[in-house]
């Protein structure tokens, strides 16, 4: 019974348009009210800040509405299909944190970067792929599979290991290798002794 409600809600919602029209005319116009509002770029007046957003949220929405974007390029479609899978990372980065976090050391804070950066990989790749861009034949070759992405991470991974165990106690690397090494030997910045 309870999911025919949300069934029906969810028919009402798409009929009446807040999938199309009125939640990216939210989250457009609140993103760029609170950027007018925080860098002060037409000064301190609230009037502008909220007259411009809502000229680039309703030119945002609107071209959708009327069917004028190109077939592959309407950015409110691209926006529903990639929230999700970025609200996904950001989940799992935040449980990543925690997990660390867990370990009662300074892991999460040291790892910080590297989560940072492969959740921007991560969002490169989202996006990307709603554009329909991995898809153009000069970003993969032929020979380019599933299959080969899993065998090349297999790869570095085992490499990664390798190179930990057999490496020399006091040999000097690059600074990306010791940042690498203090963050599994001391548990990041300010680890304990």
């Amino acid at each position: 019974m309870a999911t025919y409600s949300f069934e029906v809600l969810a028919n009402f919602f798409e009929q009446f348009g807040v999938m199309d029209f009125l939640l990216p005319f939210m989250l457009v116009f609140t993103i760029i009210y609170a950027v007018l509002q925080k860098t002060h770029i037409l000064g301190e007046k609230k009037n502008f800040n909220v007259i411009l957003a809502l000229i680039l949220g309703l030119m945002f929405v609107v071209p959708h509405i009327m069917g004028y974007y190109p077939l592959g390029y309407d950015p409110v479609l691209v926006l529903n299909e990639t929230l999700p899978s970025v609200a996904l990372v950001a989940v799992a980065a935040i449980m990543l944190l925690i997990l660390m976090g867990m370990f009662g050391t300074n892991f999460a804070k040291g790892a910080a970067p590297l989560i940072a950066i492969a959740a921007i990989a991560f969002i490169v790749y989202i996006f990307g792929a709603a554009l329909k861009l991995w898809d153009a034949p000069w970003i993969f070759f032929d020979w380019w599979s599933p299959e080969t992405t899993e065998l090349l991470v297999i790869l570095v991974v085992f490499a990664l290991i390798v190179f930990f165990i057999v490496r020399e106690p006091k040999s000097t690397g690059t600074r990306a290798m010791e940042w690498v090494k203090n963050l599994f030997e001391k548990g990041g910045e300010g680890g304990h002794h």
